[in-house]
């Protein structure tokens, strides 16, 4: 994909991710914004219910890529986040990186 898109085209790829998941007055992915919007992922968690495991998910969703401890996610949390989950795409991405500033 990165290949494909380029480094820049990857990076939009990724915000306009981050653009789906994210609380629109916070700019931050919250809890309740990824529960809102869990659909998006292939998460079938219902809005309205309050279903312990399906909170206990996104909650563990939100630590696992929450670096300054705010319990939320910011756009550079989320592409950090992004990476980590896909090894590949770091090392697809760097290579990009350095023909494209060679």
């Amino acid at each position: 994909m990165v290949e494909k898109l380029g480094a820049e085209g990857f990076m939009n790829e990724l915000f306009k991710g981050f653009e789906l998941l994210m609380d629109p007055q916070k700019h931050l992915i919250t809890f309740h914004s990824l529960k809102k919007n869990a659909a998006l992922l292939g998460l079938k968690v219902d809005d309205d219910d309050d279903d312990d495991d399906d909170d206990e998910l996104l909650h563990s969703m939100l630590k696992e890529g929450d670096l300054d401890g705010d319990g939320c996610l910011d756009h550079m949390e989320f592409c950090v986040l992004m990476f980590r989950l896909s090894p590949n795409l770091m090392n697809q991405a760097t290579n990009i990186m350095s023909q494209d500033f060679q």
